[in-house]
């Protein structure tokens, strides 16, 4: 059943004259990137839409689960894996800040299951524990720093040489977010460099619409590699949406559907 969630929390977003989709939409022609905090924050609305179905992504501190999708445990506000290094990192970060926790019994595990769907050593009170330690600001800090570190600053930082705005950067960040940023083919390396083939991104003389489409293209072929995100609903009836009303800005107001779900930020 669809359902239709509305956030009000960008409202404080002034309409921006949108730049005309020319050759050369690059780097100078962002007056505003996502780094800006209302356009952060609604970046990290759409991707807890995706990943959570809501749009408190600041309720998602203490999310935790095993989604079935060879990761092994997933929580947080961007879900670190316990098998893709990224939750072993967090439990350091949050280890060193905060000496003793109640994670910090944990990382011997979380080295042992790094990069496997295991669950050695973690059962049967991880999952209590990391919610007993999503209470803690500590924690939750750990988790927007690491989630800045290893996604969003990269994310933005590669779309920014790419010449693309923020509805670009969003668009690689949520691909980080999902594929890691590495180099093989699913990746979001791979996922650049088949998008590549079919066109040039604004810093090499493309145009920004025909750059975002190919990337999304090139999204959709590595989402359906693997059957646990084989639904690109978050690419056909999110991203897309956006990129052809021209809203290369991420103005509000927004509106958009995840695997049937409808979400709106006015």
């Amino acid at each position: 059943m669809s359902v239709a969630l509305v956030s009000t929390g960008a409202t404080a977003a002034l309409a921006r004259p949108m730049a005309a989709d020319g050759v050369h939409a690059g780097v100078g022609a962002l007056a505003v990137d996502l780094n800006d905090p209302v356009k952060k924050d609604i970046a990290m609305q759409l991707v807890s839409s995706a990943e959570n179905s809501s749009l408190n992504w600041r309720a998602q501190f203490g999310y935790i689960e095993d989604i079935d999708d060879g990761r092994g445990y997933t929580g947080g506000i961007i879900g670190f894996c316990s098998g893709t290094h990224d939750m072993l990192e967090l439990v350091e970060a949050y280890t060193t800040v905060s000496p003793g926790n109640v994670l910090a019994k944990y990382l011997p595990a979380l080295r042992n299951v790094d990069g496997s769907d295991s669950h050695s050593g973690l059962d049967p009170n991880f999952t209590k524990d990391w919610k007993t330690a999503a209470k803690d600001q500590a924690f939750k800090n750990a988790q927007e720093s690491e989630r800045d570190r290893v996604y969003f600053n990269p994310a933005v930082s590669k779309a920014k040489s790419d010449g693309v705005r923020t509805l670009g950067q969003f668009i690689y960040y949520d691909a980080i977010v999902m594929h890691g940023d590495g180099s093989d083919g699913t990746s979001f390396g791979g996922i650049r460099k088949r998008a590549l083939t079919k066109a040039k991104p604004p810093a090499q003389g493309g145009t920004e619409t025909a750059w975002l489409n190919a990337f999304l293209d090139a999204r959709k072929w590595a989402m359906q590699q693997e059957e646990a995100h084989s639904d690109t609903s978050r690419v056909d009836t999110a991203q897309r949406v956006f990129l052809n009303a021209g809203n290369f800005d991420l103005n509000t107001p927004l509106k958009w559907k995840v695997y049937g779900d409808s979400f709106q930020i006015s």
